[in-house]
């Protein structure tokens, strides 16, 4: 099969046409914006929402705003491949549901296999894996997310940021190819593993997290990425962490702008307050989620989980009070870990999630700023059981000399009252 490339500005307007004329038919309303004081209260009334998207499905992404232009500042030369639809519905299988990955308000999510070097659909266990993403027929918000990943994975490239391969865009069909991620979500590894994940893990996944995100808001142009979560950091077979779904993504305030604004979308849990109360996004509005999910790993416990009780239920209102207190801090580490963790490693993760969840924007770290915290602690090797195996074995030893030293002195003792010159008297000189 022939090579066939393509790249944003070809579909730009054969698609965004289709997606105009949907979203003009179905305008989503909006949502009412107050001007609020962002303190204590109105954060409480904010994290006691439920665990839901912050807009209603079919709605999430009707936005009246224009879809963003793609950045040009981490620009290079489009190299995505054109597949047919015939090609992507060979190559998974004709989409049997045993090759679903995952699901999502955009659509499934199916394995497959191409040819290393086409488009050409390949025997199961050959050529390329590839995970191909397939708009739901129905998905009225599918369309704007399909451009905004084609738009921005199109043209940005970092080892952080999941690899599009290519997409297919024939009558009402849209579906997008990616790089397959063999170990999948972090969400899938944090909640629904037996086997806890490593502290070393968990520390490689938060700072290729937080390299992809510095990344983006690090360009002349930046972007927010406006959707961080655990579901949507990919892992590869070396827990290399990958951000995926660019479907919210937006382009960031540029020149003397301060925030962008915009329609408030996202997940409760994740989205930052002043973003969901406001509509002002800015990249603080990712330090926040990236706050969150760092709390999801330090905890393994859920951003919103309602399975727990009250004052639980929500992680960030939950885990606040034992940030703030350092002697509260290991009452935080999930205990699936035991003892499997480092002391220090505890404390430079609970400190970095406090001030990423700040209540003021402008009090959160840049993520250039996260990531020079959280490269030493990819180094340290203070893990409490090892401390703990220390302690148990100075206390032994201590009782072991402890004990000789007894033992002597009763020896000594039993020595001189066996001795022949002991006769009970006292020897005159």
């Amino acid at each position: 099969m022939e090579n066939k490339w393509g790249c944003w500005a070809l579909l730009k307007w054969g698609v965004r046409g289709a997606c105009k004329s949907s979203a003009s038919r179905n305008s989503a309303k909006t949502i009412p914006r107050t001007s609020l004081v962002y303190d204590a209260a109105t954060e409480t009334r904010y994290l006691n929402a439920s665990n839901r998207e912050l807009c209603p499905p079919n709605e999430a992404q009707l936005s009246s705003d224009n879809p963003d232009p793609p950045p040009t500042g981490n620009k290079s030369p489009c190299q995505l491949l054109q597949f047919t639809f015939q090609e992507l519905k060979s190559a998974t299988g004709n989409f049997r549901p045993d090759s679903i990955l995952g699901e999502g308000g955009f659509g499934y999510v199916f394995k497959g296999w191409i040819e290393e070097n086409g488009t050409a659909p390949a025997k199961p266990g050959s050529g390329i894996t590839v995970a191909v993403k397939s708009l739901k027929p129905d998905g009225l918000q599918g369309h704007r997310e399909w451009m905004a990943e084609v738009d921005f994975l199109g043209q940005l490239h970092h080892p952080n940021l999941v690899k599009l391969v290519g997409y297919c865009i024939e009558d009402d069909q849209r579906l997008l190819v990616y790089e397959f991620m063999t170990r999948g979500s972090l969400e899938n590894h944090l909640f629904r593993r037996t086997i806890p994940l490593p502290w070393c893990n968990r520390i490689k996944i938060a700072l290729g997290a937080a390299k992809g995100l510095a990344f983006l808001h690090g360009s002349p142009e930046p972007v927010i990425y406006r959707d961080f979560k655990a579901s949507n950091i990919l892992l590869d077979s070396e827990y290399n962490a990958k951000l995926s779904d660019f479907g919210l993504a937006k382009a960031g305030p540029q020149g003397d702008k301060t925030h962008v604004s915009t329609r408030v979308v996202g997940t409760y849990g994740y989205a930052a307050p002043e973003y969901v109360m406001t509509g002002h996004l800015t990249s603080k509005s990712d330090v926040y989620s990236f706050g969150v999910v760092l709390l999801e790993i330090l905890t393994g416990r859920r951003s919103m989980d309602k399975k727990r009780p009250s004052g639980e239920q929500n992680l960030v209102a939950w885990a606040r009070p034992y940030l703030a207190d350092k002697r509260k801090l290991y009452q935080l580490v999930d205990p699936r870990l035991e003892l499997n963790y480092s002391l220090k490693g505890v404390q430079k993760v609970s400190q970095l999630a406090y001030n990423c969840l700040s209540r003021d924007p402008k009090s959160r770290p840049t993520m250039d700023e996260v990531v020079k915290v959280l490269i030493p602690l990819q180094d340290l090797n203070d893990l409490v059981i090892l401390s703990y195996h220390s302690r148990l074995s100075q206390q032994a030893r201590r009782k072991k000399k402890s004990e000789g030293t007894q033992q002597h002195r009763n020896a000594s003792s039993k020595s001189i009252r066996d001795s022949p010159l002991n006769t009970g008297k006292q020897r005159c000189r």
